[in-house]
């Protein structure tokens, strides 16, 4: 028996083609009957994705979304975490640190960008999805200074989010063990939320471990080819890659630029038109995408998660993420390998590069796979 939303009512249905359905004035119909209603109220932006499990849909990731202070070379994004969820954003990551006690959205160093507290922009990720009854959400915090868990854990639950947080009966999930979308809205769990380093499931079964439950490609590349290799978690067993777990797929493009003696890893806007095109062609989202189906990992049942950054206007809307069995799963990485040091002469490359570096130009830089960008021409596109 399962449960799934059908224009705004719960239908319970069995595997007898028999369906029960029940409304909130409490009246029911039974049916026997093989022919099923078609529901017309969408989950996470469209009807379809009801009866999809959880770990087979595609979605679009913001990168550091709180971070989005204009003038900031580290700002990854241009609009705030409620814009980019009314866009079509479904998963919001986020580099933190722990500063006097208290943890907050900071880009590699809170004295290069401060985006203020974590639990702020918990509440804001709240205040939307509890005006949003028919999405679910997913958190990847970026444990940058590798803190205990239960620091996490206090301020998810000291935040309005902890009534949706969603606690899996496995540890790690399978693919085909997720639930549904229809069932993770209907039972109010829907909001997942991941965690890159020390996560313990043990103690805090909220806060999901990220590399048991996903990989990831190369981060921050600067190679246009964007091979479709596994880099994070190291020494991942390539059978359970493609039969067990999700996957992100850094389709990010930078370049270095040298300042004041140090290199900086900036994005590459001048080649956007290119590295976001769905078309067929050196460098773009379409290329990428052949290229990871072309390795066999098992996209008929895998999640697609896809990082945006610096997102000025559009809705992302998928081209085939759901219309056929085959889903590819892009994304970005959660964090870079070991940061360097933060001097002075990086502070101040984050005020004087952005009106230095047309490369700095603030386009839309959306991270995705089979997704279009409105009203955009462009498809998609990424950045660290």
């Amino acid at each position: 028996m399962t449960q799934s939303i059908i224009n705004g009512t719960v239908t319970l249905s069995s595997h007898l083609n028999s369906t029960r359905t029940s409304s909130a004035s409490g009246t029911g119909t039974g049916t026997s009957s093989s022919a099923q209603p078609t529901n017309t109220t969408p989950c996470n932006n469209y009807p379809e994705f009801c009866n999809r499990k959880y770990g087979n849909i595609t979605e679009v990731v913001a990168h550091n979304a709180a971070f989005n202070q204009r003038g900031n070379l580290a700002s990854n994004q241009d609009r705030s975490v409620t814009v980019q969820l009314n866009d079509g954003i479904r998963m919001i990551q986020g580099e933190t640190h722990y500063v006097n006690g208290s943890i907050y959205s900071c880009h590699t160093s809170c004295d290069l960008l401060n985006a203020g507290t974590y639990l702020s922009e918990l509440n804001e990720v709240a205040a939307w999805v509890r005006d949003h009854p028919y999405d679910v959400v997913t958190l990847l915090i970026v444990n940058s200074d590798f803190i205990e868990p239960g620091n996490y854990s206090n301020v998810l639950q000291q935040s309005d989010l902890a009534d949706y947080l969603y606690e899996p009966p496995y540890i790690p999930m399978r693919l085909d063990q997720w639930p549904t979308l229809s069932e993770m809205i209907l039972s109010q769990k829907r909001v997942v939320a991941f965690m890159d380093y020390n996560a313990d499931q043990t103690k805090y079964p909220y806060l999901l471990d990220e590399f048991t439950h996903m990989w990831e490609t190369p981060f921050s590349p600067t190679d246009r080819a964007f091979p479709c290799t596994t880099q994070r978690p190291p020494d991942l067993d390539q059978k359970a890659a493609r039969n067990d777990l999700m996957y992100l797929a850094n389709h990010n493009l930078n370049t270095n630029v040298a300042l004041f003696g140090q290199s900086i890893l900036i994005p590459n806007s001048a080649e956007l038109n290119v590295t976001n095109a769905a078309t067929i062609e050196y460098g773009s989202l379409g290329a990428a995408n052949e290229n990871c189906t072309g390795k066999s990992y098992r996209l008929s049942n895998c999640r697609s998660l896809l990082l945006t950054s610096a997102q000025k206007h559009g809705t992302v809307l998928p081209l085939g993420c759901w219309s056929t069995t085959m889903i590819s799963v892009t994304a970005l990485s959660s964090r870079s390998p070991p940061k360097p040091t933060v001097s002075l002469t990086t502070v101040l490359a984050a005020v004087l590069l952005p009106p230095l570096l047309p490369l700095m130009s603030r386009a839309p830089l959306w991270h995705c796979l089979w997704l279009s960008l409105q009203p955009s021409a462009s498809a998609c596109n990424l950045l660290t």
